[in-house]
């Protein structure tokens, strides 16, 4: 301890001495060096280079290059560590706001996408079912069509079967939908959407055109019974006969007729379709009891018309009260009405005879029979045989006496044929 004391009090003593002789006389200019760099280069050559002398206040301290380095690092750490320190002590409240600005900006963003995602499921599925809704409203409203065209062509079908008119049955047609289980909300397909779309708008096309043919369909059974019913009454007219057109056997309380509403155009056409067909019913009904069908079948030959003619027997002008059609003897001889048998037998010139009333004052007479097939009270059809063309009576040879009577008078059983060739065309 004392020769360490008595070492740096000689290095003082050195170092005092050698700044006393610096001032009085500049040294060279190696001798400018500070102490402690001539020190440190002295420690160095003691020591090779490898120390570091420091010295403050008297004291020196040396230390080696590891060690120095060591210092220099921890201080340079420290202070890096004290400025950092200093400067997030200074700015922390900002950095923290700064970070959970940016943290609630994220959130309020992912929040955003979150609802802008759920908002845009909300509309799809809204779309969907209003989708799905629309095309199962589409669908119940094509299948309540369906199920209206049905009754709509059974309705015209009984109309048209009444009067044996397959025709307009046939050309009014039918249509079957089937039920579509499948729709756009259930499969998610916009492309499968609008082929549904499109079956359906073909479909919906059909039953127009179904619709349509019915309306057509009506329009024409409404005009051909209009027809029927006009020629009727042109015939009647012709005929000059008053007929009672009320049916027999019928009856009942008094209904008056509602009309469907003027937007049910289908209901007012089948309404007006029944209205005509009534009336040419009731007209067709009449028609069942007037002679106006030929009394012998095939080609009439007539060889005597009704009125003045010489009488083949006297040869004298005489009325002739019927007309007479050749025949031979046992070709049938049909009822030109419908009627009932008031004579069935042996009556004067007209030899074998048969006289129908038809009612309304209409009769006709069959008369020259070779037999009589029907007796007093029966009850006549259309085209019934009464008897078999003969010669009996006043007659030159077989043929048939035709009259027709109207009150009791005799009139031109003519005019009645030809009506009747009017109505059936010959």
């Amino acid at each position: 301890m004392s020769q360490r004391t008595s070492s740096w009090s000689h290095e003082a003593a050195r170092a005092q001495h050698f700044a006393q002789h610096s001032t009085q006389h500049p040294p060279h200019q190696s001798q400018h060096r500070p102490v402690a760099q001539r020190r440190e280069h002295r420690s160095r050559g003691s020591e090779g280079g490898r120390a570091y002398t420091f010295a403050h206040g008297g004291r020196q301290v040396r230390l080696g290059p590891v060690m120095f380095w060591i210092a220099v690092g921890t201080v340079v750490i420290m202070a890096g560590w004290s400025i950092t320190a200093a400067t997030y002590l200074a700015f922390r409240d900002d950095v923290l706001r700064t970070l959970i600005a940016h943290q609630a900006d994220q959130q309020f963003a992912y929040e955003d996408r979150i609802a802008e995602l759920r908002a845009q499921i909300d509309r799809t599925t809204s779309r969907q079912l209003l989708d799905q809704e629309q095309f199962e409203q589409k669908l119940d409203e094509l299948m309540r069509r369906q199920a209206a065209l049905e009754q709509r062509t059974n309705a015209v079908g009984n109309i048209s079967s009444n009067i044996g008119d397959p025709a307009t049955t046939g050309s009014i047609g039918s249509i079957t939908v089937k039920p579509i289980t499948d729709s756009p909300a259930t499969r998610g397909d916009r492309g499968k959407q609008s082929s549904i779309d499109s079956a359906l708008g073909r479909l919906e096309a059909s039953l127009d055109r179904v619709e349509m043919r019915q309306s057509t369909a009506l329009g024409q059974m409404e005009n051909r019974y209009e027809g029927k019913a006009r020629r009727i009454r042109s015939v009647l007219a012709d005929l000059g006969l008053k007929l009672n057109a009320t049916p027999d056997a019928t009856g009942g309380p008094f209904v008056p007729l509602r009309m469907a509403p003027a937007n049910e155009t289908f209901e007012r056409s089948l309404m007006r379709v029944s209205l005509a067909r009534s009336d040419a019913e009731e007209l067709t009904d009449m028609l069942r009891n007037i002679p106006i069908r030929k009394p012998v079948m095939g080609e009439i030959d007539e060889t005597s018309p009704f009125g003045v003619r010489m009488d083949p027997f006297v040869h004298e002008a005489a009325m002739h009260t019927g007309i007479d059609f050749r025949g031979d003897i046992g070709e049938p001889v049909h009822a030109t009405a419908a009627g009932t048998v008031t004579v069935a037998g042996w009556e004067g010139g007209y030899g074998r005879m048969v006289e129908i009333d038809h009612g309304n004052g209409l009769a006709t007479r069959y008369g020259h029979l070779s037999a009589i097939d029907v007796a007093v009270g029966d009850k006549i059809r259309i085209g019934q045989v009464v008897g078999l063309i003969g010669s009996t009576g006043r007659s030159t040879g077989p043929h048939l006496h035709y009259e027709t009577r109207v009150n009791g008078e005799a009139v031109n059983p003519q005019k009645f044929l030809d009506a009747g060739d009017k109505l059936f065309g010959g």
